[in-house]
């Protein structure tokens, strides 16, 4: 006979075989959000590394040991203290029910970090049907069949928005992104004809707009196109929901590569990634990351007034204010109605990225050889640039011969003809890489490297900004966690050995194409953003000394964009000469934030420079996922260089897929 103590005895064994069960992955990272715990403070708690946290929650690796029945242990207090809401399926049943599958769909279900006010997150893609599909796997019920009555339910009932990014700046209006069948059923047009492929606009008379003016609900001046802002103000302040029109070309294939032909979950969740970590879309990326200078350094904040009690609205100490700042004459360019006005025609201000390629009679025999060239890209550059970088902050002082000061930012005109640099390089003080003919205008960075290779700099004259601060510097770093953090998520992370960083960068875009979408979106949210702060007119129509919309921008800064641009130009420069005096090898070619370089081998670790134990040297181009760090952008043959070099072209532009304008690429 078994008596009752050995029957027991086995089941308690059986109750302790295995491992002890985890909760869905979704559900993981609700609970640490519910709990107010960030993924870095878990790690501290498992004595882990945030990135295993997050393999935990993407479901890359589980934890194992101890571990293991720790994790669980807290998941089953936090699942009492804070129980799943209801009304919500998630987006793992979504994509089930759509058909879709993969790596994505499990990430779906990951919820974003919400605030209590917007529990639904930043937006939400709706179909034909009436279901709108948010990130983190939320999934909502729309009734409404206009517009108008869209807006109320975004208002009223949807939840959605996001939180604002400074606590003196404004929380993020919510997103509502169309599809053809959404937009039909609301009473918009599937396609607009003739209105152009860049600005498709509805026309005032369509009945759509009139509907908004009965409402309450106003246009803002770009009219109703592909991204549309509709506003209205009431007792409680005013309320503003955006709209993007997906067949209007709202998610640019350049861009967004791959989004628009998404189906509305992952499209939700990829979009709703790109929300979370920048900014929530308002249009182009470019657009977008000039929005986050400024969430991240609101113009103005609110003081109790003297005497009357009363709050009121000041300078934010560290922005650029709430109006415009009129540019030097040197700053403007040509078309500027401080130039034309003024009859200025003493030259500009020309920082830009290089675009260079060595003369073919400096390149000697070994390098002819070589059976590759390798193309080396920059990490977002321009991020790079903006880390600590101090810009000016009020307005230009006009001085007659001043004494160089490497702190003061602004525009100096010297002559730096003299400079001696090696021919087999090129000159850092110009685009062209061309050695300067006489005086011209020079940005701080550009005229303080002129020192540090030993010119002795006398400036003739300058336009300075003697109140400067690190501007840019919330919008890098805020810029950088989303870049690193997307990587990490594709499989690139900055514990990887160089051999294992360029496997794991050819692998990412056939690991997770959603995901590689929100990288490329936020690689073109930073070089767009910087190219915005010296936007130029649009119009076809535009006179030469007219106005355009951009001016009236307190961040049409071109100032703070020569000032990025001149520092990566000058960070790409000095790493070429280090890495010629550390191995004697010169480029063939650069092209903005790449750099073209006859090899051995195909990969850039067969030139680049390394200490005896394998390390890579300080100072030149270091492979790696951080800004600034470099990868692989493309390998070709060394004569196909060449004969790209022989015809006039640069062979940096083209060495990621070996085409040309001449080949037809």
């Amino acid at each position: 006979m078994v008596s009752e103590a050995e029957l027991y005895a086995s089941v308690d064994a059986l109750l302790q075989e295995g491992e002890p069960a985890l909760p869905p992955l979704e559900e993981r990272a609700r609970l640490r959000e519910a709990a107010g715990v960030s993924q870095a403070g878990l790690a501290r708690v498992m004595r882990s590394t945030t990135q295993t946290v997050k393999n935990w929650e993407n479901g890359r690796s589980e934890p194992r040991g101890p571990r293991l029945s720790a994790y669980q242990r807290l998941l089953q207090g936090w699942a009492a203290k804070y129980p799943a809401p209801v009304g919500r399926r998630s987006a793992v049943a979504a994509a089930v029910s759509t058909g879709v599958t993969g790596p994505f769909a499990q990430r779906a279900a990951t919820p974003m970090s919400t605030d209590s006010r917007f529990s639904n997150g930043p937006l939400v893609v709706l179909d034909g049907d009436g279901a709108a599909y948010g990130a983190g796997g939320v999934v909502l019920d729309c009734p409404a069949t206009s517009i108008g009555g869209l807006l109320e339910w975004v208002c009223a009932e949807s939840g959605l928005g996001a939180p604002r990014l400074h606590r003196y700046g404004h929380d993020g209006d919510p997103l509502i992104v169309l599809t053809g069948s959404a937009a039909v059923r609301l009473g918009l047009p599937e396609h607009l004809e003739g209105h152009g492929k860049r600005r498709r606009l509805l026309p005032e008379d369509h009945p759509v707009g009139q509907e908004l003016g009965k409402t309450g609900w106003h246009l803002t001046r770009r009219g109703f196109s592909s991204w549309t802002k509709v506003y209205r103000t009431g007792a409680s302040g005013r309320q503003g929901v955006r709209l993007a029109v997906l067949p209007w070309n709202a998610c640019d294939e350049r861009s967004w590569p791959g989004v628009a032909g998404m189906d509305p979950v992952n499209m939700a969740q990829s979009l709703g990634v790109y929300a979370q970590r920048v900014i929530t879309p308002r249009g182009s990326p470019a657009l977008a990351g000039l929005d986050l200078m400024t969430a991240l350094r609101p113009p103005a904040r609110p003081v109790r007034e003297e005497g009357t009690g009363n709050w009121v609205s000041v300078p934010n100490p560290g922005s650029l204010g709430t109006e415009p700042m009129e540019p030097p004459p040197p700053e403007a360019g040509p078309h500027h109605p401080v130039v034309v006005a003024s009859g200025w025609t003493a030259g500009f201000l020309n920082e830009e990225p290089l675009q260079w390629v060595r003369d073919t009679d400096l390149l000697n025999d070994d390098e002819r050889r070589c059976p590759y060239a390798v193309g080396l890209a920059v990490n977002t550059a321009f991020c790079a640039a903006a880390d600590r970088l101090i810009v000016g902050l009020s307005e230009p002082v006009h001085v007659t011969k001043p004494p160089f000061d490497p702190k003061v930012p602004g525009s100096w005109l010297v002559d730096l003809s003299r400079v001696e640099v090696d021919p087999r390089l090129p000159s850092p003080f110009t685009p062209t890489g061309c050695r300067p003919e006489g005086p011209s205008w020079y940005e701080t960075h550009t005229v303080a490297y002129a020192q540090e290779l030993g010119y002795n700099v006398q400036p003739l004259e300058a336009y300075l900004r003697y109140e400067k601060g690190p501007y840019l510097q919330p919008w890098h770093d805020h810029l950088q966690t989303a870049y690193l953090d997307t990587l990490a998520d594709l499989g690139v992370t900055r514990d990887l050995s160089d051999a294992e960083f360029l496997a794991a960068m050819d692998r990412r875009t056939q690991a997770d194409p959603a995901l590689t979408a929100v990288l490329t979106a936020i690689e073109a949210t930073i070089k767009g953003a910087i190219g915005k702060l010296r936007e130029r007119p649009h119009t076809t129509r535009y006179e030469e000394g007219e106005r355009w919309p951009a001016l009236e921008r307190p961040t049409w800064r071109p100032d703070i964009r020569a000032a990025v641009v001149s520092k990566a130009r000058i960070t790409m420069h000095r790493r070429l000469l280090a890495v010629a005096a550390m191995t004697g090898r010169y480029p063939l070619a650069v092209w903005s934030d790449c750099v073209a370089y006859p090899s051995p081998g195909p990969s850039p670790v067969d030139f680049l420079p390394y200490s005896a134990s394998g390390k890579p040297q300080p100072a030149g181009f270091r492979l790696g996922p951080a800004p600034g760090m470099v990868t692989l952008k493309g390998t070709q043959p060394m004569r196909w260089a060449l004969e790209v070099v022989e015809r006039g072209e640069n062979p940096a532009r083209h060495i990621e897929d070996g085409t040309s304008v001449l080949d037809g690429g």
